[in-house]
């Protein structure tokens, strides 16, 4: 997936709606949400800075051909994007390959780690648009 040109960004935009709800359909996927910790650091660091640390987790942590402790190696809590990766199967080489149809035994090109990170991006988005900051009834 690339993200130039309108054409090619709808289809862009289309191919992550049709995850989301492809992913919406499992009920291990559909059970994860941001803890209330984790949407406060999201929307305190920012669209872009989650954005960079998708790109960077996703690299590192399974853009290798063969990630260390692959199956392992992306905690369930600690950061949105840990747990964007367990709701979007983008947590280890296995559920890419299951999920998105990216082969193990080969490192992930910027491409796929361009698109499985809006993929990350969007999941988080959408919690954070499902869970609106609360305003607290004693401060106004």
């Amino acid at each position: 997936m690339t993200s130039s040109g309108s054409a090619s960004a709808g289809a862009d935009e289309a191919w992550i709606q049709h995850t989301l709800a492809r992913l919406g359909h499992s009920r291990f996927r559909s059970g994860f949400s941001l803890s209330a910790k984790d949407r406060a650091y999201a929307r305190a660091k920012g669209r872009d800075t989650i954005d960079c640390h998708a790109h960077e987790m996703l690299a590192k942590r399974v853009g290798p051909a063969h990630p260390l402790k692959d199956g392992k190696q992306t905690p369930y809590r600690g950061h949105p994007v840990f747990t964007a990766q367990h709701a979007t199967a983008t947590c280890c080489r296995g559920c890419i390959e299951r999920w998105h149809r990216i082969p193990r035994g080969r490192a992930l090109t910027d491409a796929e780690v361009d698109a499985l990170a809006r993929l990350v991006m969007a999941w988080i988005e959408r919690d954070l648009v499902n869970h609106p900051v609360r305003q607290d009834r004693r401060t106004g």
